[in-house]
């Protein structure tokens, strides 16, 4: 399983850090290793949240999150979409914006590429930061039999019944933040870009959940949404009620898809902008950073295929706090610089939590069903 799952991932790191070698010499190595370790401790709650969206698309569209999702992931989140916004935001040409990358000038001094693209963080923040905030927000107001920070989550859960509450609170944190983080002059950049994230999740999530119901019949359509959790999976199972039919394929997959590229594109923000802290070479930062999305594509299908979040029924309330704390983290760089040491460090405290919390859950109940079997067995 795990030769299977992870082979590809360890061969792909091998030849991207031989050609790191080969590129930038001993030190090109040593920083693309570093941002492959950023990267993966960055993305592991990513990895967590797409295979509950993973685990439900039929093994095709599973290939094609590997394949296509990778290239979109390596070449277009960690490549083209900083050439893209660097050559947006100077009025650039694609040429031109590549010849300026690759000139690896000093992202402190004005005009080069990593300044270009430092200045676009406040737009890129508030678009990704109010994305995952949503996608927070929906989780914890929606109410579940099974609760992680129960002193917490219940509450939220029942404040949640009222109608487009996460919509509500994500359009007040867009006025807060644009009005009192964003720097001087950019009060209205930040403010759109705000309301441009929370319209893409609005709408990619609707579409998914539109189209799925349309595949998949009445009998599915509360059967969890694009973003939900794999209890109601577990539960839906349990009941009968879901089948072959709960595999997504289709328009109902596509849009899963297009959600999970979305999402990575989200968690992809931080280790981007992050990455240039360690390296303003676009090349050995690709090469680090696809490597280290190579293992989290790897990592979410090895949960999907052992089902982990089925047996360790915290993960995914983990994760989607982890997801939570990196939305706050990312609207407050808007502002204030916060190393990515501390991002990572509180993504996988809070995951790790929750696996020791399921750990804890699973042995008690497992001691339960014992004490249960020996009272109904007779002296």
């Amino acid at each position: 399983m795990l030769l299977r799952t992870f082979g590809g991932s360890v061969a792909l790191a091998v030849v991207g850090l031989a050609a790191a070698l080969l590129y930038g010499g001993p030190a090109g190595l040593a920083i693309a290793a570093i941002l492959v370790v950023l990267e993966i401790s960055l993305s592991f709650d990513n990895a967590v949240v797409n295979a509950t969206v993973l685990e439900r698309m039929s093994p095709f569209w599973q290939k094609l999150f590997l394949t296509l999702g990778v290239a979109i992931a390596v070449f277009g989140m960690r490549m083209l979409f900083p050439l893209a916004v660097v050559g947006i935001t100077a009025r650039l040409s694609p040429i031109e914006a590549v010849t300026l990358a690759l000139d690896k000038g000093d992202p402190d001094v004005a005009g080069t590429y990593g300044f270009l693209l430092r200045e676009a963080h406040p737009a890129i923040a508030a678009f990704g930061g109010i994305f995952l905030l949503m996608l927070f927000l929906d989780f914890v107001f929606e109410d579940r039999e099974i609760t992680w920070l129960s002193w917490l989550e219940r509450p939220l859960a029942r404040i949640g019944k009222l109608d487009q509450l996460s919509v509500v609170v994500a359009m007040i944190t867009t006025t807060v933040v644009a009005y009192t983080l964003a720097p001087e002059g950019k009060t209205a950049t930040v403010l759109v870009a705000g309301i441009l994230g929370m319209v893409t999740y609005v709408l990619v999530n609707g579409l998914g959940e539109l189209f799925e119901a349309d595949d998949d019949g009445a009998e599915v359509q509360n059967l969890p949404g694009i973003h939900g959790g794999s209890e109601r999976l577990e539960r839906a199972v349990s009941r009968g009620t879901i089948g072959q039919l709960a595999v997504r394929t289709g328009k109902a997959a596509f849009f899963s898809f297009l959600y999970l590229e979305l999402l990575d594109a989200s968690f992809s923000f931080d280790g981007v902008i992050g990455a240039f802290a360690i390296t303003a070479d676009p090349i050995v930062m690709a090469i680090g950073l696809g490597v280290g999305a190579l293992f989290v594509r790897s990592l979410t299908v090895f949960l999907v295929r052992q089902g982990t979040l089925s047996e360790f029924v915290y993960l995914e309330h983990g994760a989607q706090w982890a997801i939570g704390a990196l939305a706050v983290l990312l609207l407050c760089t808007i502002r204030v610089e916060i190393p990515e040491i501390v991002t990572g460090l509180i993504g996988v405290g809070l995951i790790a939590s929750a696996l020791v919390s399921s750990i804890v859950r699973n042995r008690r109940s497992a001691g339960q069903d014992v004490n249960y079997r020996e009272q109904l067995t007779p002296v």
